[in-house]
């Protein structure tokens, strides 16, 4: 007898829509929706955060505690979104984060997220444990691109790989397929995880490769001294990095404004100032919250881009306004994806890009350089 697979309410998996739910207008609603579409140890491990969720939810709020003063008296006939970006154009200042194993809520996964990326002009950072290969993504881009007659940057996100040799692969691969930048994450190569892939699913781009999970012992080492500490990244990583490759080099994960100095020291092209969704250490700071201090420190030597908890078009003219170039979205990508695949990811973009156009329009700001710090209240 076939088995059942049973979302988080205890009921049946219920396929994904083929036309937008009519109650969906926010990125909240695809939440809401997800949950009824998404199978339930998937559906846990897609919401949780570390330990208590404290910096999950703080994410959160430290967006929300931020207000905006509108000017609505503005000349905005000639207004835009549009911005450059690593000597890229892209339609608006918002990105898709990598987000792995895309088909845990879609048998189309990557490839459907990715064609959703290219119709509405938005670039998509793609993930090392995407469950379909780079290639197949970049291809799946590339001919949605064609189709709609224009081109939108992808970029390949690095998990480094216990081997040298094997990370360069995954380099040498993504120059091939076209990707235009390298993205590599450094605050998630340590972190819990009790949650098995279904069958199905897999990290499609490392087949062949050797992988390190660790489950610690009751007595002997626990992470220091074991191999799992090997790892974890270093500046001399960067360093190679940067030796390996022209395309830009785009460090995500960095919280620190002096380890934020020290990347642009070492070659890197742009920050993602990221806590990674809440998902690897709690109680950190928020992304928002260290964002202008880290400005502060680079100095515009490098563009910044944000993530973590971005989920309204508000949201992202907060991050532009404290000093970041560009925002990207992480979880709401799967919400939507599970909700109404293709349709359902191409049309959060629509509604976010629509919340982003009309912020800029209440608070006077024609285009994404008139976002500064003035929309924001500052309380003497």
């Amino acid at each position: 007898m076939e088995h059942t697979m049973r979302n988080a309410l205890g009921e049946a998996v219920r396929a994904a829509h083929t036309q937008i739910p009519a109650d969906i207008r926010c990125a909240a609603d695809y939440e809401r929706h997800a949950i009824h579409h998404i199978e339930a140890q998937a559906w846990q491990h897609i919401q949780s955060g570390a330990d208590q969720n404290l910096t999950l939810s703080h994410n959160r709020a430290a967006l929300d505690a931020l207000r905006l003063v509108p000017q609505p008296v503005a000349d905005l006939r000639h207004a835009h979104t549009r911005i450059e970006l690593l000597g890229q154009t892209l339609a608006s200042p918002l990105l898709l984060a990598p987000v792995a194993y895309q088909r845990l809520v879609h048998p189309e996964g990557e490839l459907a997220t990715v064609r959703a990326a290219m119709a509405l002009q938005t670039g998509m950072v793609v993930s090392t444990l995407s469950s379909f290969t780079l290639e197949e993504i970049a291809q799946a881009g590339q001919a949605a691109a064609t189709e709609m007659g224009h081109s939108t940057p992808r970029w390949f996100q690095l998990y480094m790989q216990p081997a040298r040799e094997h990370s360069l692969q995954l380099i040498r691969r993504a120059e091939a397929a076209g990707y235009t930048a390298i993205v590599w994450t450094v605050d998630a190569s340590i972190k819990r995880s009790g949650f098995a892939l279904p069958h199905g699913v897999e990290a499609a781009n490392l087949r062949g490769m050797p992988s390190t999970q660790h489950t610690p012992p009751l007595l002997g080492p626990i992470l220091f001294g074991t191999p799992l500490m090997q790892q974890i990244p270093t500046w001399d990583d960067l360093r190679w990095l940067r030796a390996q490759t022209q395309l830009p080099i785009i460090v995500k994960g960095i919280l620190s404004p002096a380890q934020a100095q020290q990347a642009v020291d070492l070659g890197a092209d742009a920050l993602i100032v990221s806590n990674h969704g809440g998902r690897v250490l709690d109680g950190v700071v928020s992304p928002i919250e260290v964002l202008p201090a880290i400005a502060q420190a680079v100095q515009g030597q490098v563009p910044l881009l944000l993530d973590s908890g971005v989920r309204h078009g508000t949201d992202v003219v907060k991050a532009l306004a404290l000093g970041a170039s560009a925002a990207l979205i992480g979880r709401p990508q799967l919400y939507a994806l599970a909700t109404a695949g293709l349709v359902g990811v191409a049309h959060l973009l629509h509604l976010l890009r629509a919340e982003l156009e009309l912020t800029m329009a209440q608070l006077g700001c024609a285009t994404v350089a008139d976002i500064t710090p003035a929309v924001l209240w500052q309380q003497r």
